[in-house]
């Protein structure tokens, strides 16, 4: 979905595409930017196969949603991190949705726990990682604190413009001690960024750094995808790992910090 930078924009209709409650079931579903099946996609939203179907095909038609086709299967993910973006934006202002199960409420305090911003970790855990960083001197620049009376350009739940990050001489030898070698990230986007926490109004890391640490630590099996998607979980690994390696303490206490 190409993003329009006017005033003329149709936010009304794009507004729309949000308002049903089962859409936006879909849409956060998607919000992690893996492809999913339209079969887990309804029970994520609760509904049937066939209204699951027709709510995607509003979504494609519109650009908000891709759809891969995988032999006889399709599988759907959103176009782009703006509509990430928009959806995080969209949580800070909503009310919260009333807790009616247990299970409800334990999705709901794991996505603050650990979650996936697009394809880098948020939440507790992701604040918990780049204070680990900025602690041990690895990334340098600021405290990583959201303080709105201080800020310009820098809004909750929105890659962050104020701080300009630095990775120092440190943290290139033990990222790349780690696996991530900074000099193999991909070129088509910025190595360093931030993202204002939405739930935790502190920084997490984003960017190219972002991407590749979550994914190494996916492939060591420190991490791993919940049950629902956006939710990851540690391993016992993980919490260790993450521990001796970082310093990051992975108690709750700790990931407020």
């Amino acid at each position: 979905m190409t993003t329009q930078q006017s005033w003329d924009s149709d936010i009304a209709r794009a507004a729309a595409l949000f308002a049903d409650p089962s859409r936006a079931r879909i849409l956060k579903a998607l919000s992690d930017m893996r492809a999913l099946p339209a079969s887990l996609l309804a029970a994520e939203a609760g509904v049937s196969a066939p209204t699951a179907s027709a709510h995607l095909a509003k979504l494609v038609e519109a650009g908000m949603v891709d759809v891969e086709k995988n032999g006889r299967h399709r599988y759907y993910r959103l176009s782009g991190p703006e509509i990430c973006a928009a959806i995080e934006s969209l949580a800070l202002i909503a009310p919260p949705l009333p807790v009616t199960s247990l299970r409800e409420g334990s999705r709901a305090n794991a996505l603050r726990r650990a979650r996936t911003c697009y394809d880098h970790l948020a939440g507790r855990l992701g604040v918990a990682l780049m204070s680990a960083l900025i602690d041990r001197s690895l990334l340098t620049g600021h405290d990583g604190v959201h303080r709105p009376e201080q800020a310009v350009r820098d809004r909750l739940s929105a890659y962050g413009r104020d701080i300009d990050y630095q990775l120092t001489e440190a943290g290139h030898r033990e990222l790349a001690s780690f696996g991530v070698d900074m000099d193999q990230l991909p070129s088509r986007r910025p190595a360093i960024r931030y993202c204002v926490d939405w739930s935790e109004q502190r920084h997490h890391l984003s960017g190219a750094l972002g991407a590749a640490l979550a994914q190494r630590l996916f492939e060591l099996d420190w991490l791993r995808h919940g049950p629902s998607p956006r939710v990851v979980h540690l391993t016992d690994e993980g919490t260790t790992g993450l521990r001796q390696v970082f310093g990051v303490r992975t108690g709750d206490s700790a990931e407020k910090r």
